[in-house]
Formats: C-alpha cells, sequence, structure tokens
C-alpha cells in the first residue's frame, strides 16, 4: 500500500492563507506523501480557462513534482428532481478525472435523508451503471463511499454493489465513515474490504449519546452518539486494523488520508503521516 492525502485535508489551511492547488501538492510532497486526491476543483482557488484546462495544468504540475493523482473525488445527489442531469454532469466530471490522470472517480449517491434506503438504491443503481459504463470508456473507475448518513452503513453499501453489479464499480472505504451511522469499524470493514476500489483513512473522537453536548467542533452520528475528527492516531477508530483487513482482502493500492479536526492543519498533517507510516502495510 502506499500513502496519499486528500486536498480535502488542507481546507483549513486553504481558507486561511489562499493558497492553490500547486501549493498544497508542494506541501503534500514534502511532508512526504506519495499521492494526492483532488476534491471538486475549483476555478476560484486556481484560475483558469475552465476546470478541465486546470485539471491539465495540475496534472502535469504533479507529474513534474513526482507526486501521483490517485482519485478524483465529486459531489452528487441522484436521487434530484432530473437525475439524468446529474449523470450527465458526472460524465463531465469523469472527463475531468481522465484529465488528471485520475483512475478512479468516486460520486456520492444521494444527501436525501426521507427515503428508505433500499428505495434509494432501487431508484439508483441503474444511474450508478450507467455512469460507470461510460466511465470504462475513459479508463476511470467509479466508486462510492459510505457517506451520507442513510449510505453509511456496510450492509446497505454492500447491496448496492450487488445491485450495481458492475466490474468498473466498487467500494471508497472510508474506516471512519461508519461511525457516522454507528456502524462499528471492525465489523464494517471486514464486510467492505472486499469491494475496495480505494480508501481513506481518517480517525474520530468520540462522546456517548448521554454525554453533555460538547458543542463546537462535534456532530451527531445517526443514533445521537457525538463524534469530532481528529489527528490520524488520536482518535477511537481502528486504522492498523482497519489496513490491514483491507490489505488482507486483496486492495494493494494508495490510501488517503482525509483530516477533518480541529487541530492546526499542517502539524496534524504531519503527525498523521508520521502514525500512518508506522502502520501502514507493505
Amino acid at each position: 500500500m502506499k500513502l496519499g492525502v486528500s486536498s480535502y485535508s488542507f481546507s483549513q489551511y486553504m481558507y486561511k492563507t489562499k493558497c492553490n492547488y500547486f501549493e498544497i501538492c508542494d506541501i503534500a510532497k514534502r511532508i512526504g506523501f506519495e499521492g494526492i486526491e483532488f476534491i471538486d476543483l475549483k476555478l476560484d482557488v486556481q484560475p483558469a480557462e475552465s476546470i478541465e484546462a486546470l485539471a491539465k495544468d495540475i496534472h502535469d504540475y504533479c507529474e513534474k513534482i513526482g507526486l501521483t493523482i490517485v482519485a478524483y473525488t465529486v459531489g452528487a445527489d441522484l436521487m434530484k428532481d432530473d437525475p439524468k442531469a446529474e449523470v450527465e454532469r458526472l460524465k463531465k466530471c469523469v472527463d475531468v478525472a481522465a484529465i488528471l490522470g485520475a483512475r478512479t472517480m468516486r460520486h456520492d449517491i444521494t444527501w436525501r435523508t426521507d427515503v428508505p434506503w433500499r428505495q434509494i438504491i432501487a431508484e439508483t443503481k441503474d444511474l450508478v451503471r450507467e455512469l460507470t459504463e461510460y466511465a470504462a470508456t475513459k479508463g476511470v473507475r467509479t466508486c462510492t463511499e459510505n457517506h451520507g448518513f442513510v449510505m453509511q452503513d456496510a450492509d446497505r453499501m454492500e447491496q448496492m454493489m450487488i445491485e450495481v453489479g458492475h466490474e468498473n464499480y466498487g467500494w471508497l472505504v472510508d474506516m471512519g465513515n461508519f461511525l457516522c451511522g454507528d456502524d462499528p469499524t471492525v465489523r464494517a470493514v471486514a464486510i467492505a474490504a472486499p469491494y475496495a476500489f480505494h480508501a481513506h483513512v481518517k480517525d474520530f473522537l468520540f462522546k456517548p449519546f448521554d454525554a453533555v453536548d460538547p458543542g463546537n467542533g462535534w456532530f451527531k452520528t445517526r443514533n445521537g452518539n457525538y463524534l469530532r475528527g481528529t489527528v490520524a492516531g488520536h482518535g477511537v477508530v481502528p486504522i492498523a486494523h482497519a489496513l490491514k483487513v483491507i490489505k488482507d482482502a486483496g486492495y494493494d493500492g494508495f490510501v488517503s488520508y482525509e483530516f477533518e479536526g480541529m487541530e492546526d492543519n499542517i502539524p496534524a498533517l504531519e503527525a498523521a503521516y508520521a502514525f500512518i507510516s508506522r502502520v501502514l502495510p507493505k
């Protein structure tokens, strides 16, 4: 396995410094990360003639400094009023992923919480399949992360994998996000690992539902427990165990560190890199 980092991990730093994508690539490289995953490219972060032109600029820069672009991650909601239009938009995102040189693109299923999960799968599986069939023609594999509360549990996500049933479609296994749906990582990652196309390392601090609301920086899980993002190794997620399970299931690609804590951004990434490097299966 190799260790990358998500551009999302730099959000706090980017907000404070107004730095661009090239600058976070330089920092990632300096810390020691071998790859980087980009989240929904924005022209207000780094101007270019178009998103496609920006993707080409980033591809060329990463190639120059020796930083592999491991994935492109985009937001999506396939249960919008016009889901076909959403699929067409996502096809353009696939084109951007191909220009970046990312061999994997992750997209959401839906952010709706008012629809039962079985209905969500029934209404979106054909759309997901159509998208991945298009992506296959571009040399890009698509995947969905356990993300968004309703589609966060391992059992639900596995059913999505089965229903879509396409060799070009898989799972972005986020070992931390299972906790948002109160699905224990040790149980969930064993279900998810055989479907892994990519993986996220993430850690959370935890307080039970009957604790006093901790306030700023904390959020509630689906069942009312409290989580707060933190530096990898500082929280409750069994990172070393999860990585071993994913590796033993046959996944040997990049994993991306995703930091969303309150700690000072760059020192947090440095500390996380040191920890994950120690426990990352070779």
